[in-house]
């Protein structure tokens, strides 16, 4: 019989992870326990705690370990977490409480109490997740249990004919992507979780990936399925091509989502044995909301919707969901309406193939009047194997313009310059980069010039590199 999780030290079976989640129920129960916050590495303990919580129907608050101090001293007050969990390593952020140790599941883990006032949370609220904007301040997202379980249940459905035994967890289990698709999915499924830490797949903070790590650990692990985020696609790829290598043979899909992946980037990982398809969900859809599938794909695509979910565009251009929808934001008691405004831009074709062309808001206009998506254009410019980061700019412009951060630190002008004119090539004059200017640092949240998320912060980029982007560039697109 397979085992529910393998943690590198043990093999977890289903009996064995259940009275885990028993003996966390119980610890829970006597610590008085009603809104969690965690900060936990994956293991066996973030799962047993996890579904400990969902199931006597506490509060889970789990929080990215990539959050500054401010974001989560926000997000306890905001929620008002009466208990914190966390590991050793990490206690030292509070040093003003008052630590126990806590054993769930073979970890030994600290827990403290806080002087947490109560809010008023939207009813059902089983799980608050955070998203950071662009502003870096976190907003709380609320999720109730049964709207997580559809999405799950949709991505069972959707993934049930291909078998997977074995799934690895390549994201934070603090990252709702892979809370709901790749830890209550495949619990569902009765799927195998390969859990490990972060650090042990090359993956530290929320932007920086070590591919020939990852690549050793998924060969090791044998694993069938996986999620990563498109930056961490386009390393691995560029890592196996410049190693001459190719994917592992046991996988049989490898979700790709979080951001815009563009077809250029999945035709070269299908090239190498990657069998990556795109999707597409947000925070306050509980997540996925469409999927690409082997034998149901589109290029260009997000796939078509999940059973659990409804998509929609309105008259003008912006997408919008319904079905298993977020209770509300913390803090803010108007409910969600019955059709959520995504903020993307997009289109359905006639065989319900979803397109995003982009953020709303990030809409630019040139000055001879026409509207460009700068998400299109830097998915575009990523698809080049010489282009790891791009951000495009061109408000009232005569035309566009980027700052690029090459895969290779040592790539030479002309290089970025052929992959500048390969992209241009591909889109019409009116998106097409006139200029562009090398960043002075890559775009994480260490630099200040990205979110906690990986998400770029574009005012901080301008404002570093406008004096590069109003002179006359080095060198022209052709």
């Amino acid at each position: 019989m397979s085992a529910a999780l393998e943690d590198g030290q043990r093999h977890w079976s289903a009996a064995a992870l259940q009275q885990a989640v028993d003996e966390a129920q119980a610890w829970l129960q006597g610590s008085a326990t009603q809104v969690l916050a965690s900060v936990l590495d994956n293991s066996a303990a973030y799962v047993a705690l996890d579904e400990a919580l969902l199931a006597t129907g506490r509060v889970h608050v789990p929080l990215p370990p990539f959050f500054t101090a401010a974001q989560m001293q926000h997000a306890l007050a905001a929620t008002g977490a009466d208990t914190l969990v966390t590991e050793a390593a990490w206690a030292q952020a509070w040093p003003g409480l008052t630590w126990q140790a806590t054993h769930i599941a073979g970890r030994d883990l600290l827990s403290a109490r806080l002087p947490g006032k109560p809010c008023h949370l939207p009813p059902g609220t089983a799980k608050i997740t955070f998203t950071s904007g662009t502003t870096g301040t976190p907003k709380g997202v609320c999720l109730s249990r049964e709207a997580m379980n559809n999405v799950a249940r949709g991505i069972v459905s959707a993934l049930a004919p291909l078998g997977i035994e074995r799934h690895l967890n390549a994201l934070p289990f603090s990252v709702l992507l892979e809370n709901i698709a790749g830890l209550m999915a495949p619990r569902q499924l009765g799927t195998t979780l390969i859990t490990r830490g972060m650090q042990s797949l090359g993956l530290q903070g929320s932007s920086q990936f070590d591919a020939s790590i990852f690549h050793r650990a998924v060969s090791a692990s044998q694993a069938q399925s996986l999620i990563l985020l498109p930056q961490m696609l386009r390393a691995w790829c560029g890592y196996l091509q410049h190693t001459r290598q190719r994917a592992p043979a046991c996988l049989r899909f490898v979700a790709v989502g979080g951001a815009a992946v563009g077809p250029a980037l999945l035709q070269a990982a299908h090239a190498l044995g990657l069998p990556a398809y795109e999707g597409y969900g947000l925070s306050e859809g509980a997540s996925v909301q469409a999927l690409n599938l082997p034998g149901a794909s589109k290029p260009g695509s997000v796939g078509r919707p999940l059973g659990h979910a409804q998509v929609r565009c309105a008259a003008d251009g912006e997408l919008e969901v319904s079905g298993s929808l977020f209770g509300g934001y913390l803090g803010d008691n108007t409910p969600p309406p019955v059709w959520w405004p995504t903020g993307d831009l997009g289109s359905i074709d006639a065989d319900g193939f979803v397109f995003v062309q982009g953020r709303k808001k990030h809409v630019l206009i040139t000055s001879f009047g026409r509207n460009v998506s700068p998400e299109w254009v830097e998915t575009s410019l990523c698809s080049q194997p010489a282009i790891l980061q791009a951000v495009v700019f061109g408000d009232s412009e005569p035309s566009l313009s980027a700052v690029l951060w090459p895969l290779a630190p040592d790539a030479s002008d002309a290089t970025l310059q052929a992959a500048v004119d390969r992209s241009n090539h591909q889109l019409p004059d009116y998106a097409r980069v006139g200029r562009w200017t090398r960043a002075r640092a890559a775009f994480r949240q260490d630099t200040g010039l990205a979110t906690a998320n990986g998400r770029a912060q574009r005012p901080a980029i301008w404002t570093m590199h406008a004096d590069l982007l109003s002179t006359p560039p080095v060198t022209t697109a052709s």
